[in-house]
């Protein structure tokens, strides 16, 4: 994620000048200790019906574009996806290893696993190897979920700030992509497609992250 964010913003000495900043005076949080149990299941299905999880489990098609210019065709009900950015343009198999892509094809995967998962990580918090527990927090209800398996960065941790609606606020991100432990970042932007509700709009001490163009189909 990183990646897209310093090209999103330019690269440059002073962007990592002010992130630097930001990790060591305002972000240097080390993951909080949850507790697993029903609490947790219960939090989490709340947020995936408040969401309607089961709508978005019957889309055949979602496109959006992601800052950077990252533009998505994903074929969610083939597991395939057609990604364009810069001057490049690959349509990829999900259903195969990503061991055979080429390097153009991999980079593709890796934008595609990163961007999208700013769309729907809400609807993956009971994907397989993904832990849930609960965590004290004092805006919201926190669900902290860890993917132990799966991506290109197995290992992270997410931190749910979820609202009495069942709608999440925010999230904290530990993940050994973005170098600033706890980085928290909005969700908001709501809008209901479909009778699915989508995130489209991502604001942070950062970077504020604005997802365009999203469209879905059955």
């Amino acid at each position: 994620m990183i990646k897209a964010i310093l090209k999103y913003l330019g690269a440059g000495l002073v962007v990592l000048i002010i992130i630097g900043i930001l990790a060591y005076l305002y972000i240097d949080e080390s993951v909080p200790d949850g507790t697993q149990g029903q609490e947790a299941e219960s939090l989490a299905d709340e947020m995936l019906k408040a969401l309607n999880k089961s709508r978005f489990d019957t889309l055949s098609m979602i496109r959006f574009t992601y800052p950077g210019g990252h533009s998505y065709e994903w074929e969610k009900e083939k597991n395939k996806v057609r990604v364009r950015w810069d001057n490049k343009d690959v349509y990829l198999d999900l259903n195969q290893s990503p061991d055979e892509f080429n390097v153009t094809e991999y980079q593709g995967y890796e934008y595609f696993l990163n961007d999208s998962f700013w769309l729907v990580a809400p609807f993956k918090v009971r994907d397989e190897g993904v832990m849930r527990s609960t965590v004290k927090v004092d805006d919201g209800r926190g669900l902290l979920v860890t993917y132990t398996t799966g991506g290109v960065t197995p290992g992270d941790s997410y931190l749910w700030i979820i609202g009495e609606d069942g709608f999440p606020k925010a999230w904290k991100l530990w993940t050994s992509n973005v170098p600033l432990d706890g980085l928290k970042i909005g969700w908001g932007g709501w809008v209901e497609i479909e009778g699915v509700w989508f995130s489209t709009f991502h604001p942070s001490k950062v970077v504020d992250l604005e997802i365009t163009g999203l469209e879905v189909s059955y």
